[in-house]
């Protein structure tokens, strides 16, 4: 019997041919020692391709990548100094800004910006990265064909710019009040991933089509990758609850007076689960935060996804790409939560249980992604699926595909139906220009983190609000 057989991803034949020995080592450790377990570990991560990380890191997009990796240092490490060197060079290599990031961005409309009360130096790599990216008028003519009605307002407040939980999220409701966020028609809530990693994709998606006409707000809790950041979710739940509270509070006050923005929720990976935990009560919870609409994108697997599902399952939808949008609003015309999860995503699918345990995406009716052949077997099949996540997100920027951990081809559909941004007064063809923006736009990024965009700053957009 073959150990291993097809898996979620493809692996390159070294790692496929490195996997028996390394899960050997595993399975021997009590008989043979760590130096076997270290040896094998080592030679499986050295053979993931050194282009492939940096490709995926340019395009802000390797979550499955820095789950699995930096598990393999972790355990290679084999100190707790050691370790703690590597945490510590890793958070402070999370500060440092990429070439073309390293100015200020050129709007009062974003965080850092002229008469931000947010510290350049103390919104990171990944923050920095967020708020220098916002879409243009000329970005929302190509593709609606109309007028934009003013500029986007973006919101990022990191770990280091407050010593507390209150005080990051005081500092982001100033930033909203400073540049006007409660005047516009839709606020995203984003819950950044553990390096500070906010995904910017949906929110030009929502800035696109709602023709500038929003803002957006995240607050870190973080400079570690997923995989180090899983101690410090209650910390992000507490951070996403207090943001939740001061928000509401201040639409409450508004209310009176002037109408609120739709308040939307936007999470990915690690930020799904920290939303959803920070939303234990379910329903109940959306109904107290007056949440419009929530879309959890690639939610980990673990002991509490399925209590997740089940606590929003009458107000919710799962699908696994946009195609099947219609067919799951036949079901439920009017869904209020979202969940975005391939039928392949390792990273979904990775759960403690799978070692002992044959799991329910693994039926004769396998999903998407799922290779019909694949088969479980105890032991075997969790490490397999680890593994797999190595490879979850191996990405270029621009070259989207709906595949393993990567969801940059969905995104722009289903953000578009689940927040009911569809324009009804947008020129035809708005759904296909939408697509080539939103390439252009990642391409735009990843140029930006090579510095190679230096010379081409945009201009200052008008602070002006609706």
């Amino acid at each position: 019997m073959r150990i291993i057989g097809p898996s979620l991803m493809e692996w390159p034949s070294r790692v496929r041919t490195l996997f028996p020995v390394a899960l050997t080592g595993v399975g021997a450790t009590t008989v043979v020692g760590p130096p076997l377990v270290a040896w094998s570990v080592l030679r499986l991560a050295r053979s993931v391709s050194a282009a492939d990380s940096d490709r995926a890191r340019a395009s802000g997009m390797g979550v499955g990548v820095g789950v699995a990796s930096v598990a393999v240092v972790s355990l290679v490490a084999g100190t707790v100094v050691a370790r703690r060197r590597f945490v510590t060079n890793t958070a402070n290599a999370a500060r440092d800004l990429d070439p073309g990031f390293r100015e200020p961005p050129v709007s009062p409309l974003v965080s850092t910006g002229p008469g931000s009360l947010v510290d350049p130096r103390a919104v990171g790599r990944e923050g920095a990265r967020y708020v220098g990216t916002a879409t243009t008028g000329d970005d929302v003519r190509f593709v609606t064909g109309a007028e934009p009605i003013t500029d986007p307002i973006r919101v990022f407040v990191g770990l280091d710019a407050g010593a507390s939980v209150q005080q990051r999220v005081d500092l982001a409701m100033a930033e909203l009040r400073r540049t006007g966020a409660f005047d516009r028609s839709h606020l995203v809530i984003q819950a950044p991933a553990g390096t500070g990693y906010a995904n910017a994709t949906p929110v030009d998606v929502v800035e696109l089509l709602s023709r500038g006409d929003c803002a957006s707000v995240a607050v870190g809790y973080g400079l570690l990758p997923s995989f180090l950041s899983l101690n410090r979710v209650d910390l992000a739940r507490r951070t996403q609850q207090a943001l939740l509270e001061a928000i509401t509070a201040e639409c409450d006050e508004r209310s009176a007076r002037s109408a609120r923005p739709r308040l939307l929720l936007f999470g990915e990976s690690l930020g799904a689960k920290v939303q959803q935990a920070a939303l234990a009560a379910g329903v109940a919870d959306l109904d107290r935060f007056g949440i419009d609409a929530a879309l959890w994108v690639g939610t980990p697997g673990g002991v509490d996804y399925d209590d997740v599902h089940r606590a929003f399952d009458h107000v919710a939808v799962t699908l696994d790409r946009p195609a099947q949008i219609e067919q799951v609003l036949r079901e439920r015309p009017t869904p209020r939560v979202w969940f975005l999860e391939h039928d392949g995503d390792p990273v979904v699918r990775f759960r403690s249980d799978l070692a002992h345990t044959r799991p329910t995406w693994l039926s004769p009716a396998q999903g998407r992604g799922v290779p019909p052949d694949m088969q479980w077997r105890i032991g075997v099949t969790w490490a397999q699926v680890l593994v797999d996540t190595l490879f979850a997100t191996d990405v270029s920027p621009g070259d989207f595909h709906s595949h393993g951990h990567d969801y940059r081809a969905d995104l722009g559909a289903v953000v578009t139906e689940a927040f009911g941004l569809a324009p009804v007064d947008a020129q035809a063809g708005w759904v296909e220009r939408r697509e080539i923006r939103l390439r252009e736009l990642e391409v735009r990024r990843a140029e930006q983190v090579r510095g190679s965009l230096g010379a081409q700053r945009p201009r200052a957009p008008k602070a002006t609000s609706p």
